[in-house]
């Protein structure tokens, strides 16, 4: 059996028994709400649906990247015990922590010359993280070597489709992404973006969207478009929300019923980190599909 270590951040957005069933070691990013710090720590300082009350009431979030030290007390303890480590970290396009992680490689593969650590930058979020996080244990326990691992990483991960839908343009208006004068608008006629993360690992707006059934629809039909075979796609798919579980059950419910060959369908809450940047009312959708792209 392979002995290295994989590895990312909690901003991967599994649920822990998917961690801990998997094999998947995570090192926790942390927030700030009202001044007060927490971890996020997969809803287990805070429950999600805590998190996102709270934030719907007026609290004031504020995130913090990983920063160098932490990886390198993360790391060191699996450098001892002699296992190398691949850990991915979230998407460059929207975080610096690649950039800690990094630093912290360098740092720990000077004290431990013998030892790899391998970083990649997911150019991913959320629970599509998560689904490359996933992917790379079925690598694993097919007995890849962690030198494998690394190059198939950097050649297929763009091949992790990431797209994202919002019924509550609070928190997009709030943090700049939509302009108050179209998040007005938009609030009024019900309008619903439809995003995507791209080759750059950049959240993107791809369309407005009319109501939440049809924009439901749409976000299907762009696994459609992208994903592994159209309608006969095989593979997992994963969604994750924010404090909208009904509207992820629909967006699944059409899955089931549009690809019948349909793997297994993983929904899990987006993590505090990403949710105070999303807010309440968030879906996200990730499927295997085709290359992204800008």
């Amino acid at each position: 059996m392979n002995d290295y270590v994989i590895s990312c951040c909690s901003t991967a957005d599994l649920l822990e028994q998917r961690f801990i069933n998997r094999n998947i070691s995570y090192i926790c990013s942390h927030y700030e709400m009202d001044g007060r710090q927490y971890m996020d720590d997969l809803g287990k300082s805070m429950p999600f649906d805590q998190f996102y009350k709270a934030m719907q009431d007026g609290a004031e979030t504020k995130t913090f990247q990983i920063n160098a030290d932490e990886f390198c007390n993360y790391f060191e303890p699996f450098l001892k015990e002699g296992k190398d480590i691949l850990h991915a970290t979230l998407s460059s396009g929207i975080s610096g922590t690649l950039n800690s992680a990094m630093l912290a490689r360098d740092m720990m593969e000077e004290k431990y010359p013998e030892r790899k650590v391998y970083i990649v930058d997911s150019l991913n979020a959320s629970a599509g993280y998560g689904m490359l996080m996933d992917k790379l244990a079925d690598l694993r326990d097919e007995g890849m070597s962690i030198d494998d691992l690394y190059r198939w990483t950097e050649a297929h991960k763009l091949e992790a489709q990431a797209w994202f839908f919002s019924t509550d343009l609070t928190f997009y208006i709030k943090g700049g992404r939509v302009s108050k004068t179209s998040g007005f608008v938009g609030g009024m006629l019900g309008i619903c973006p439809l995003l995507n993360v791209n080759s750059e690992g950049k959240l993107i707006p791809r369309s407005k969207v009319r109501g939440k059934n049809k924009v439901i629809r749409t976000i299907v039909d762009r696994m459609e478009e992208y994903g592994d075979q159209g309608t006969a796609y095989t593979g997992k798919v994963f969604i994750s929300h924010s404090a909208c579980l009904e509207d992820a059950e629909s967006v699944a419910k059409l899955i089931r019923e549009r690809f019948p060959k349909v793997g297994e369908i993983e929904i899990s809450s987006v993590g505090t980190t990403i949710g105070s940047h999303t807010g309440p009312g968030t879906v996200a959708l990730f499927f295997w599909g085709k290359e992204r792209t800008l």
